[in-house]
């Protein structure tokens, strides 16, 4: 059994994976304005594993007895000045869910719910990833300092990545 407050938190986190879906199709958006298809492919896929992630939560939430309760979605940002700013707000967003996800972690501990611990240690492994690979594009980035070819041999690269199923 899950406490309502651990009910309401994960509602809350199903609900910030849906946005954090949203705010990956804008920076996507941004990233074909400039013509960067492979950027905007990266974070179409993105998008699409966020939404995921926010079914996961849904698919917990009703496999432990509860309801999901959908809540509005703020606009995301839809402006940016270069693919390193992109990276940046993509970076701190993930730090962002991974803080969100320790504190249901630990919410989960306190309480003894084996079940939501479980559950919630695929995200505490997902995130490593996730920070990893926006850590890992936004540090190449910087080193490129704007050079047009390392930008167009990773634009090149991440057109090639596919949504890959989720466990």
């Amino acid at each position: 059994m899950i406490s309502e407050k651990l009910m309401k938190e994960l509602n809350d986190q199903m609900n910030f994976e849906f946005l954090s879906s949203y705010y990956y199709l804008a920076m996507a958006a941004y990233a074909a304005s400039e013509d960067l298809n492979g950027f905007a492919n990266f974070f179409i896929i993105q998008g699409q594993e966020e939404y995921l992630h926010g079914m996961k939560f849904f698919n917990f939430i009703h496999d432990m007895d509860g309801r999901a309760f959908m809540q509005a979605i703020e606009e995301p940002n839809n402006e940016y000045e270069s693919l390193v700013q992109v990276f940046e707000k993509a970076l701190t967003h993930e730090r962002l869910v991974t803080s969100r996800i320790n504190k249901l972690m630990d919410m989960a501990k306190e309480e003894g719910n084996h079940a939501a611990v479980s559950f919630l240690q695929w995200f505490i492994d997902e995130q490593v990833e996730e920070e990893n690979s926006m850590k890992t594009i936004l540090n190449n980035l910087k080193k490129m300092d704007g050079n047009f070819q390392g930008i167009y041999i990773m634009d090149k690269e991440l057109a090639g990545r596919v949504l890959e199923p989720i466990q």
